[in-house]
């Protein structure tokens, strides 16, 4: 996706050969037009597949996911990952690694929200190891739904979550997919 790939070299920053930091359009400040057309695309490529729900995990994932939902004309699940009061009975829950902010988090949707008779596209804002994408693989396969795919909005190409997540048959679909980050200089998968 070309607008997302421009909007990543003018305002991305290299932090390291392994992170970028997207927070002027992605993750603290939101570029709503971007989040939107991010939505259309993925509704786009997932139109056919009969998704019934879309899941993601908070906070980051919920603009891209919500646009794609509205897209797709159907509900928004986020997983949480901080226990609230309201939270507490009938949860899925599956441990998950951040590598950026260096914690182990449990994360919980309520079944109430997810059954088996759902079809579920996941959307993330990163993919890079795929410590997410499994936690929120694994809430969906709780509830007995099936997984319709993954919808990617930054890709790490050069770590391995893809190649791990593809092994165990899942299809997946990111809009930039980054090969390398060395140098300060973003290079995209063309």
């Amino acid at each position: 996706m070309e607008q997302l790939k421009e909007k990543i070299r003018r305002e991305g920053i290299v932090l390291s050969d392994k992170v970028l930091k997207v927070d002027a359009f992605l993750n603290h400040q939101i570029d709503p037009r971007l989040m939107q057309q991010i939505g259309e695309e993925f509704a786009r490529r997932f139109r056919d597949e009969g998704v019934t729900k879309i899941v993601t995990i908070e906070a980051s994932g919920i603009a891209p996911a919500v646009m794609a939902g509205l897209e797709l004309g159907v509900p928004v699940i986020f997983a949480r990952k901080h226990q609230s009061l309201t939270l507490t009975d009938h949860l899925l829950t599956a441990s998950v690694y951040s590598f950026t902010k260096q914690v182990e988090s449990t994360i919980a949707i309520s079944t109430h929200h997810l059954s088996a008779n759902d079809r579920v596209l996941i959307i993330d804002d990163f993919l890079a190891n795929g410590k997410a994408a499994k936690g929120l693989i694994a809430l969906v396969q709780q509830a007995g739904a099936s997984v319709a795919g993954l919808g990617i909005v930054i890709e790490k190409s050069f770590q391995a979550g893809r190649q791990e997540l593809e092994a165990q048959g899942f299809r997946i679909e990111s809009l930039a997919r980054v090969r390398s980050l060395e140098g300060g200089q973003v290079q995209f998968v063309d």
